[in-house]
């Protein structure tokens, strides 16, 4: 096994692109014509979204809605940059709601969480070692 990607479900699959290219400079890979596919260019792994309609013929049953939950669902996205503080106000000036400021961790790292219009939390972290 190889882990591939990620997709998040999400309302509106163009407005998640361009949120996480103007909140965390992620530049969109591809997005299908359909609109209800598309993925941002993260290295070899991908993050891709996939609109509700979707995921929901995909999974064949119901499932928790991350932007209707009033807290973030039990998993998230973690991005790596060299100044925490900086991407996390990109992060918001881009409409992301603050979930914890950034803050440096007994290890050495620095990491915050802010959460996605689409309600996808993200964590922003220093790179480790």
């Amino acid at each position: 096994m190889q882990f591939t990607y990620t997709i998040v479900y999400v309302t509106d699959v163009a407005a998640s692109l361009q949120f996480f290219e103007a909140a965390f400079g992620l530049p969109t890979r591809f997005l299908h014509e359909s609109g209800c596919y598309g993925e941002v260019e993260t290295g070899p792994t991908a993050l891709a979204f996939v609109d509700h309609a979707t995921a929901h013929d995909s999974v064949g049953r119901d499932y928790v809605v991350a932007a209707n939950s009033a807290a973030p669902l039990g998993m998230e996205i973690a991005l790596s940059t060299s100044d925490v503080a900086a991407a996390f106000d990109r992060a918001l000036k881009a409409g992301a709601s603050a979930v914890n400021p950034p803050k440096t961790k007994p290890w050495g790292q620095t990491v915050a969480y802010v959460r996605c219009p689409d309600g996808t939390l993200v964590e922003l972290c220093s790179p480790m070692g």
